[in-house]
C-alpha cells in the first residue's frame, strides 16, 4: 500500500476551528451568511468546509427509505464559499478522503457517483464487522440495464443531494454531499482528511493551493 505524500511547498493555510466559524462574518461578503461546520480551511478567497454525517438521523430527510449510512457509506457535506471577485473551478472528481488503515498504510478513497452509491447500498450480502481490517475496495460499476424502481429512486436522491457543480461564482457558495464507502469502518474518521487538490481561478487559469481538511479534529 503506497503512502500519500503532499507538496511540502504548500503555502500556509488559515485553519479555523468550529468555535471560531462565526468570525467569518467579519471579512465575508454581506450577502453570504457565516458558515457553520465541523471543519474548514480558508485561503486565497476560498473557504472549503466539510461535515461528516455520523448520525444516522441526518440521512432520513435526503434518503427516507434506503440510508447509505446503514450500508457503511459516509456522506460528507461540503461547502465551497468564494469570497473573491473571480470564479473558481473545483475538479470534484479529484477530491479524496484520505484514511489510515494502520500505522503503515494510508489510502485515498474516491467519492462514489450516484450510480456507484446505488450498487454499494443495494448489493447483496452483509459485512462482517469483526473481520480483520483490510484495504477498502474500489467502487464496482453497476451492470447496464435492469434497474428497479428502488435503484432509480435512490440514484435520484443521491444526485439531488450531491454537489451540483464544480464552478463557484464570485461571492457565492456551492454545497452538497460527497459519498465515500467506508465499509462500516467509521472509526477511520479519527484520522481522516478531505483532500481537495485541483482548484483553478478561471480568469487567467491560475491554480490555487490545495485544501487538506482534518476531519478528525472534532
Amino acid at each position: 500500500m503506497r503512502k500519500i505524500y503532499y507538496n511540502l511547498m504548500r503555502r500556509a493555510a488559515l485553519r479555523i476551528p468550529l468555535l471560531a466559524a462565526g468570525l467569518l462574518g467579519s471579512f465575508a461578503s454581506a450577502q453570504q451568511a457565516p458558515l457553520r461546520t465541523a471543519a474548514l480551511e480558508s485561503h486565497e478567497g476560498l473557504t472549503v468546509s466539510a461535515t461528516p454525517w455520523t448520525d444516522a438521523a441526518k440521512y432520513k430527510e435526503k434518503f427516507p427509505k434506503k440510508s447509505p449510512y446503514a450500508a457503511g457509506i459516509l456522506a460528507v457535506q461540503v461547502s465551497f464559499r468564494n469570497d473573491s471577485d473571480d470564479s473558481v473551478k473545483v475538479n470534484l472528481s479529484r477530491i479524496r478522503l484520505t484514511v489510515h488503515l494502520d500505522a503503515e498504510n494510508t489510502q485515498e478513497l474516491q467519492s462514489l457517483s450516484a450510480e456507484e452509491l446505488v450498487q454499494a447500498v443495494l448489493k447483496p450480502g452483509g459485512k462482517d464487522p469483526t473481520a480483520t481490517r483490510k484495504k477498502l475496495p474500489l467502487p464496482v460499476p453497476l451492470p447496464r440495464g435492469g434497474k428497479d424502481k428502488n435503484a432509480e429512486e435512490l440514484q435520484r436522491q443521491a444526485q439531488d443531494a450531491g454537489v451540483p457543480t464544480g464552478v463557484i461564482a464570485p461571492r457565492s457558495t456551492v454545497q452538497g454531499l460527497l459519498y465515500f464507502d467506508l465499509q462500516n469502518q467509521f472509526d477511520l474518521l479519527d484520522t481522516a482528511h478531505l483532500y481537495v487538490p485541483e482548484l483553478v481561478l478561471m480568469r487567467g487559469n491560475r491554480a490555487l493551493t490545495y485544501f487538506d481538511i482534518d476531519l478528525g479534529q472534532h
